[in-house]
């Protein structure tokens, strides 16, 4: 599958130093740990997986299984403040 960047996740891989290499370990060896099969156009999820330095790192991606592309659409780093420590489940929001 070919892989498309949004701009939104363009500009935010070079304010956290996230790497493409990043990006593609996540998508091809990171978990789904959040589906999102009514997002338009394109179903998406959310993956989790560790950048080159061992850190969590989430990535949210649609497919589009027509055109057989992975778009993806924002990548950050896990706040621990959101986010249990197995970086899979949100904290309870007051």
């Amino acid at each position: 599958m070919n892989i498309l960047l949004r701009q939104h996740a363009l500009q935010r891989m070079f304010e956290r130093e996230i790497s493409m290499e990043d990006i593609r370990n996540v998508l091809f060896y990171g978990v789904v740990i959040e589906d999102y099969p009514d997002d338009t156009p394109y179903p998406s999820s959310l993956r989790l997986g560790d950048d080159k330095q061992g850190r969590p790192l989430h990535v949210v991606a649609a497919e589009n299984q027509e055109e057989k592309q992975i778009i993806i659409i924002t990548v950050y780093h896990p706040n621990p403040e959101l986010w249990m420590s197995d970086w899979t489940t949100r904290r309870n929001r007051i």
